[in-house]
């Protein structure tokens, strides 16, 4: 038998835009159903960084999606630009008057999970989206299977992808012959987590003849580190001593405090924008719509942003204001996607060298590196996109 189901906003993906957008519908009484193919356990335990913008934090806790952010999470006022063996400090909140905060991305969905399940909210796990249909009607329909493999049919009056960088939604709006603009990089991240205090107050961004490296954190007794790897790399290769060598060369000058390392993984470099985000009722967030590289700590701050702007549309027109800002939701999110974009592409290209970087490549970079670090208007443009271009939004 086919569960059917009806509702106004039916959202494909639990993830930190999808449980935002419903969380945000909820609180204008707006109905809306999200499923995903993870289960709860499997949403939450999934392990990822997390830079937070401070407008990213001040919805969150404006909304009451998370109150947690200001307790455990970790605010930082700058960051540290590490090149020619010293530290350069961009402060961000003397440059622009805000902050970042340190809050890993599991701790956002395991609070806008508790969130839903305390109001009530209708997310089905274990639910698969297999398809689309009528994405031109009134109506658009996405089908699937529940989590007893069971065919199922949800009808909507509009309908979300908020289902990731292999979006089922997504070939309903674009196709799969052109679904967007693409740029993959010659190198990518070798990530570890360890158990060791932090290494330094704030994050560094290391750029040497060794490759980049970033020091991270992650709380008190856990600290995130990456260095520059090639894409191909089996990270089960590299011993831990070779790691933290690896490390410590490219941050000369700040001594790191080693520990246990208990995980490790390869994080590969990709752009991508869809060519489309909307059809009809059908819209597309998050890394359905878009992925940057980790660089400029965009991800899941884009998708806040997103959420922002169709949550505005959808309140609009539930309140008989018409479908304006529907129809202008491809074209308003466009434009903060692609400045993050570039932000993201030039902080890579910046602190990254490409197997092909001559001697005059390097040069140059580097002498970008002291021309950002060494003036207030180069270290404010990098501060300005750091920690979020301002949202607007009302609750």
């Amino acid at each position: 038998m086919t569960t059917r189901l009806r509702t106004r906003v039916a959202i494909v993906g639990a993830g930190p835009a999808g449980l935002l957008l419903s969380h945000l519908l909820h609180r204008d009484g707006i109905e809306s159903i999200v499923i995903d193919n993870r289960s709860r356990d499997e949403i939450e335990s999934t392990i990822r960084a997390g830079i937070l913008e401070q407008g990213t934090v001040d919805l969150l806790v404006a909304s009451g999606a998370s109150e947690r952010v200001l307790v455990d999470g970790h605010r930082h006022e700058g960051i540290d630009l590490h090149f020619d063996d010293a530290a350069h400090r961009i402060d961000l909140t003397e440059l622009t008057g805000r902050a970042v905060w340190l809050y890993p991305q599991h701790e956002v969905l395991r609070d806008l999970l508790a969130r839903r399940s305390a109001d009530g909210g209708e997310v089905r796990f274990g639910w698969s989206a297999t398809a689309v249909r009528d994405a031109d009607s009134a109506t658009p329909v996405v089908v699937g299977t529940d989590a007893d493999g069971a065919p199922f049919e949800i009808t909507a009056d509009v309908l979300v992808g908020a289902d990731g960088s292999r979006s089922v939604v997504r070939k309903a709006i674009n196709g799969t012959d052109a679904p967007g603009y693409f740029r993959e990089y010659p190198f990518a991240w070798l990530g570890i987590l360890c158990e060791a205090p932090p290494s330094a107050p704030e994050l560094i961004y290391s750029a040497s003849d060794e490759g980049f490296a970033l020091i991270s954190q992650r709380s008190e007794t856990v600290q995130r580190m990456y260095l520059q790897c090639d894409p191909e790399l089996d990270h089960t290769t590299m011993s831990d001593a070779e790691i933290w060598d690896g490390l410590q060369r490219r941050v000369g000058g700040t001594r790191l405090i080693e520990g246990r390392i208990f995980q490790r993984d390869v994080l590969r470099f990709r752009s991508f924008v869809a060519r489309g985000l909307s059809r009809g009722n059908v819209f597309l967030l998050g890394d359905a719509a878009h992925t940057v590289p980790p660089t400029g700590a965009k991800g899941m701050n884009l998708a806040v942003a997103d959420v922002v702007l169709l949550h505005a549309a959808l309140r609009e027109q539930a309140a008989g204001g018409g479908r304006g800002l529907l129809d202008g939701y491809a074209a308003a999110a466009s434009e903060r996607i692609w400045r993050a974009q570039h932000f993201s592409w030039w902080m890579t290209s910046m602190l990254h060298a490409t197997p092909e970087e001559s001697a005059f490549d390097r040069q140059r970079r580097f002498g970008e590196l002291r021309s950002v670090a060494g003036s207030r208007a180069g270290s404010t443009f990098l501060a300005e996109a750091y920690t979020g271009w301002p949202l607007t939004f009302t609750l």
